[in-house]
């Protein structure tokens, strides 16, 4: 028997957690879910949450890994959800060019964002993809395919809620068949696009505080009064807002490698993580200032603020942020792919089948490498055993705590 293996990153952010959590918690009170998220990151990969035994059927030895917790805010979890995430969503891919567009709240709207995520995170996915899917119906008369993907944060931290979206160039008319645009520079014109979703986004902001669904807090309370809200709403609209296309991706191989940079992101990688220092009590991390060239710097920042930043971006209990609408929304995804599928069969919009992708990097064994692994057993945290076999005895090693 040996200990859990596979190469771990050198910092992660349940590391950071166990020194600087404690300190942070002396000091402010966090609501019950978001302590329950921050414990478990904390926990992740450690004997805490259990043990998943393997057998290796090239070397015949066996080895343990730690349990990861499966959060969705957790950085060293999400990888291997992405890929499988990934896998799913290739049946659904249509053989187009896709097109990258990003909407970005600007910033007065950040702090109202904070105080009410459910509504405001909801409207801005909910007014981006209506306005992609009328202009599809307006330009093409045809229903689009998109997925829409949340990202509240920016390099720094800080709260940058935006919106990924990934649209089909092109969708299925009436008639069942396939109309989209001739050229592959643009979908849509970015302006036309961005005035419409700010004046659906505007419209929604008054509907929710005309029904009493916002909040205002601390510094925005004088925002709660009626009059105070349209002037501020008004205020807003003769802002030019963050709407941009990034251009388009070819083919859906690509597209799979390009949703693998956005989907199951987390604030911050384990990676970036640079140094922790409990004595001076501060966490280095790199980012890209994009301000200065995309280089590459790094940031120095109080344990206690890199969890207050890092709490920006815990999402609502229960609240999805990868969402499809229209050829892709989850009621008639199936029938309507299959029927998309037909049509492009016979459109010359559609492109050639590309070459399979390798599948990604198998889990290997730390003895010989192999890959052929199976798993034995599963521990919780509780110390209760479910095995998946019964051909072999197992025993602990002395490392683990499994009482």
């Amino acid at each position: 028997m040996s200990g859990h293996s596979g190469p771990m990153p050198e910092l992660t952010v349940a590391q950071l957690l166990k020194v600087f959590l404690p300190q942070y918690l002396d000091r402010y009170a966090l609501p019950a879910h978001q302590l329950k998220v921050l414990r478990r990151l904390a926990q992740c990969r450690s004997a805490q949450l259990g043990w998943t035994v393997w057998y290796c059927q090239d070397c015949g030895r066996s080895h343990w890994r730690p349990n990861g917790c499966g959060d969705r805010h957790c950085p060293g979890c999400q990888h291997q959800r992405s890929l499988r995430w990934l896998e799913q969503q290739r049946r659904t891919l249509l053989p187009v060019r896709y097109f990258h567009w990003v909407f970005t709240l600007p910033a007065q709207l950040r702090l109202l964002a904070l105080q009410n995520p459910t509504r405001l995170y909801g409207l801005l996915l909910d007014c981006a993809s209506a306005t992609l899917l009328l202009f599809g119906q307006q330009r093409f008369g045809a229903q689009l395919g998109l997925r829409a993907i949340l990202h509240t944060w920016g390099q720094n931290l800080m709260n940058h809620p935006h919106l990924h979206c990934l649209v089909t160039g092109g969708g299925l008319t009436a008639q069942n068949t396939w109309a989209g645009p001739k050229q592959t520079r643009y979908l849509f014109p970015v302006r036309a696009v961005g005035r419409m979703f700010k004046g659906k986004f505007c419209a929604g902001l008054l509907k929710l505080h005309a029904l009493g669904q916002l909040d205002f807090h601390g510094q925005l309370q004088s925002l709660a009064p009626a009059p105070a809200f349209g002037q501020f709403l008004q205020q807003i609209c003769t802002l030019r807002w963050g709407v941009f296309a990034k251009g388009s991706v070819a083919g859906p191989d690509c597209v799979l490698d390009y949703l693998g940079r956005y989907t199951h992101r987390v604030a911050i990688t384990n990676g970036r993580l640079r140094a922790i220092d409990p004595t001076a009590g501060t966490v280095t991390f790199a980012y890209k200032d994009y301000a200065d060239g995309h280089r590459i710097k790094t940031m120095t920042l109080t344990g206690v603020e890199f969890i207050r930043r890092f709490l920006l971006h815990l999402l609502p209990q229960g609240f999805t942020k990868i969402r499809h609408y229209g050829l892709l929304g989850n009621n008639r995804r199936k029938k309507r792919i299959a029927l998309a599928q037909a049509a492009l069969a016979h459109s010359e919009l559609a492109f050639p089948p590309g070459k399979p992708k390798p599948p990604p990097r198998p889990i290997l064994c730390p003895h010989c490498q192999g890959t052929n692994l199976r798993c034995l057993a599963r521990i919780d945290s509780s110390g209760k055993w479910t095995l998946f076999t019964s051909t072999l005895r197992l025993k602990a090693p002395a490392y683990a705590d499994t009482s």
